[in-house]
């Protein structure tokens, strides 16, 4: 926000400080929404380094190549925004809900649920999930990561709209459980390909 670079006006901006930068603007905003209370120094120190780093590849990655771009590090590392750590949060809610579930459940193969019993934001859920293979195609085809990173978005938007509204451990019917459970995990495993493929780390918790 500050201008554009220019190195003749000695305003090129270091990549070492600006990975600094983000990682203290990482920290700072993690702890100011308490979500490090039961971290270690150690574990508190790698997961302000991923926040800082998913935060600067995300928003350059999310524009298109062909276009101009503005960085601005608050703005990157905002948790509700258009952001990588956004993507990032979202995961780690889910492998949070999937380490609190019962393992015979998790591990369930066998699922018999009338669709008729889906909701409109689980068929949104997973009509998200179905595009993944053909995104990773028009990315690779197109040449344009930002394909990539702007479905990853939409993928954690519409899970958090969905988790917002419905239960997926405490719902009495024990086959829609499963069922939330099992997009749960999907979901939460292609985030983690699709984020792996732009180069970002995800974290387990958060």
């Amino acid at each position: 926000p500050q201008g554009k670079m220019k190195s003749r006006e000695g305003t090129v901006v270091d990549a070492d400080d600006l990975i600094a930068e983000m990682t203290r603007t990482a920290k700072e905003t993690t702890e100011a929404l308490g979500k490090t209370n039961h971290f270690t120094e150690e574990e508190k120190s790698g997961l302000y380094h991923m926040l800082a780093m998913g935060a600067l590849k995300y928003f350059i990655l999310k524009v298109d190549p062909k276009k101009n771009m503005l960085f601005n590090p608050e703005e990157s590392i905002d948790f509700n925004g258009h952001t990588g750590p956004f993507i990032q949060y979202a995961h780690a809610r889910i492998r949070s809900v999937m380490r609190a579930a019962d393992p015979a459940k998790s591990s369930a193969e066998k699922l018999s649920l009338s669709p008729d019993k889906i909701n409109e934001k689980e068929r949104r859920v997973l009509k998200t999930l179905h595009a993944f293979p053909e995104i990773i195609e028009a990315a690779s085809h197109e040449l344009n990561p930002a394909t990539l990173a702007n479905y990853l978005f939409e993928l954690a938007r519409e899970y958090n709209q969905f988790y917002h509204e419905y239960s997926v451990l405490n719902e009495p019917d024990e086959e829609l459980s499963l069922f939330r459970l099992k997009l749960s995990a999907l979901t939460a495993q292609v985030l983690q390909n699709g984020m792996g493929l732009l180069g970002i780390e995800v974290p387990e918790r958060m």
